[in-house]
Parts: structure tokens; C-alpha cells; sequence
């Protein structure tokens, strides 16, 4: 058994740091071509193979805290990655129960992290602090915020490119929150965990602001549309 836990956590370290590099060069390719889907499916399976070996190694040990967050990391990479199929919601691309079954998990595991987090049932819950209250309130507001979608699609046209942006990018700083605590280990154990999240997310907010801008200076002619991932002309 030892050698099976020690091949996951290989395994688990790899595609974390095949996911960590990988990313980049889907974020600086074509949105849209060749070369950005063929790294964001990379860039995917190699978030899902963090987030299985994560489970595994932290029921293992066990670690209630790794369990629940590697449900909240790997669901932004999720949901940026169905919302590609649910383009046209008006049209019956509407979420499956995967979609459903996804989005409910995540947010019952955030619940548990925020309560947990508060209550602090052991030693390694009062080391980390404030983190898990952190992660699982935002993990409820990013769940929580795709199942109203569910109910009531929005209107514009262009909200699955920006959930798809938003969720891929929301991935990435969990795989560099990861990095960070394993590598900086002179940061105190709190601003190792929350520091990616606080720089990633005001400038996810800025690129989601430059491309609402982008969209909106584009007017279309009859019959046309944006390409597939908002490349506009």
C-alpha cells in the first residue's frame, strides 16, 4: 500500500507541475484556436488528475481540510470547462445533471470547510486559521452563483465565455496557492495560502473588464457573431 500512496503522490506532484506551466500558454494563445484548446485540455486533465490524487492521498492520512478543498480547486476548473457546452442556454444547452451534481458537492464541501474552519475540531485546523473559512465562503458564493445560473441563464450572450475565463483562471491560482505552500515555506502558513488569491482575483476582474470593453467597442454586422471564444476582429 505504501507503494501505491507513494506512486499517487508522484503522479499528483507531476500534474501539478505539468498543470502549473501548462496554463500560461493556453492564457497567451489564440482564444479560440488550435493551439489554446489543445493546452486548456491539458491544462484540464491535468487539474483533474491533482484534484483525484489529492482526494486519495488526503483520505489516506487523513486530512479533512486537503479533502474538501480539492473539491472546491477542481470544480473552477470544471465549471470553466462545461460551460463550453452550455453556450447557447436560450437553445437548450442547458446543464446536465453532472453540471448540477458538481455544483451541489462543491457547495456542501465549502459549507464544511467554513464551519470547520470556525470551529477549529483539532491541532491542524488552528494552524491553518482563517484559510478554510476563506476558501469555502468563496467556494459558496462560486457554486452558489452557478446553480442561479442554472435556474435563470443570464441574458448575455457572452456569459459562458466569461464564466469560462473566470473558472480556468479561478483553477490556476488554486495550483499556485499548492506551489506556494509546498515552496515557501518562510511565509507564515495563512499568506502562503490566501496570497495567490488575493493578487489573482483583482486581476481576473481587470481581464474580465478589459474583455467586456473589447466586446463592447466590437459592433457585429448582420449575422455575424463573436468566434467561439470571443476573438473579436
Amino acid at each position: 500500500m505504501e507503494s501505491l500512496i507513494a506512486t499517487l503522490r508522484s503522479l499528483h506532484i507531476a500534474a501539478g507541475m505539468v498543470a502549473l506551466f501548462v496554463a500560461p500558454a493556453a492564457m497567451l494563445t489564440v482564444k479560440g484556436g488550435l493551439a489554446h484548446r489543445r493546452w486548456g485540455k491539458i491544462y484540464f486533465w491535468s487539474m483533474a488528475l491533482v484534484a483525484a490524487t489529492a482526494v486519495v492521498l488526503s483520505l489516506w492520512r487523513p486530512r479533512i481540510f486537503l479533502t474538501l478543498l480539492a473539491v472546491f480547486s477542481f470544480y473552477q476548473a470544471f465549471a470553466g470547462y462545461r460551460v463550453l457546452g452550455r453556450k447557447r442556454p436560450a437553445r437548450g444547452d442547458g446543464p446536465r445533471p453532472i453540471d448540477w451534481a458538481a455544483a451541489l458537492a462543491t457547495f456542501a464541501a465549502s459549507a464544511a470547510l467554513v464551519v470547520l474552519g470556525v470551529l477549529r475540531p483539532g491541532a491542524s485546523w488552528e494552524r491553518i486559521g482563517i484559510v478554510p473559512v476563506v476558501f469555502g465562503a468563496l467556494g459558496m458564493v462560486l457554486s452558489g452563483i452557478d446553480l442561479r445560473k442554472f435556474v435563470r441563464p443570464p441574458a448575455d450572450e457572452r456569459a459562458w465565455w466569461f464564466a469560462h475565463m473566470s473558472g480556468m483562471l479561478g483553477s490556476y491560482i488554486a495550483a499556485v496557492s499548492a506551489f506556494s505552500v509546498v515552496n515557501f515555506g518562510f511565509l507564515p502558513i495563512a499568506v502562503r495560502w490566501l496570497w495567490p488569491t488575493i493578487v489573482g482575483t483583482p486581476l481576473i476582474a481587470l481581464w474580465i473588464s478589459y474583455y467586456r470593453g473589447r466586446f463592447g467597442r466590437w459592433r457585429p454586422s448582420a449575422g455575424s457573431e463573436p468566434t467561439a471564444a470571443g476573438n473579436v476582429p
